[in-house]
């Protein structure tokens, strides 16, 4: 019996509403799931869960993340712009319950690392916090926001200025992350979590 399906653009269209997210979200594969630090200018500290980090550049060191349209209060976004500086932590296996909680709709005076059960961590002079919980945490300061024409979504893209990882045993010889030694999970959708095993490391590729 064949089983196979195929969705053109108008069946896409047409979908329930739930079942086309849920789709078109997994669709693209596994992804990083990160929690986002921020604080406002008043002190008031933010944590949200994002599953659209990006590699932008190595030099200099560029990320990227979505952000989905301002037309309703967007806490990390409103926080950024404020103070130019956020954080991205990679999430382990122990995190995920706790770091998903993170996408419930918290008022703005209620900070997710309280209301979650995570500890906000300073590193010198950086205003961000970090997660103290997280292995591997990035201090980024904001160089831009691109808006997305097609959909009014934004690419916000940041420079890494601090890496702090909690282990050097979760760097190989090479420079590169040991993600499964971190443990850092990955993300399909918006709600199913993965733990990647590690499959092999091959040669740059030359004709």
């Amino acid at each position: 019996m064949n089983n196979s399906i195929v969705f053109d653009a108008d069946k896409i269209s047409s979908l329930e509403k739930k079942y086309r997210i849920a789709l078109i979200n997994s669709i693209s594969g596994f992804k990083s799931a990160s929690l986002l630090g921020t604080v406002n200018k008043q002190g008031n500290t933010n944590l949200a869960i994002f599953n659209s980090v990006v590699h932008i550049g190595a030099n200099p060191p560029l990320l990227g993340f979505i952000l989905r349209p301002t037309t309703v209060p967007r806490h990390t976004y409103q926080n950024i712009i404020a103070t130019d500086y956020y954080t991205i932590n990679h999430i382990h296996e122990e995190m995920v319950d706790k770091a998903h909680q993170t996408g419930a709709k918290y008022d703005s005076l209620e900070s997710e690392f309280d209301q979650c059960g995570f500890t906000s961590q300073y590193y010198e002079a950086f205003k961000a916090p970090f997660v103290k919980e997280s292995r591997v945490k990035l201090g980024m300061h904001l160089k831009e926001v691109l808006p997305v024409k097609s959909n009014g979504t934004y690419l916000v893209v940041g420079e890494i200025v601090h890496i702090l990882i909690d282990d050097e045993s979760y760097l190989d010889d090479t420079g590169a992350i040991s993600l499964n030694k971190a443990g850092t999970v990955a993300i399909s959708g918006l709600d199913s979590y993965y733990s990647p095993q590690f499959l092999k490391k091959l040669p740059i590729p030359r004709v």
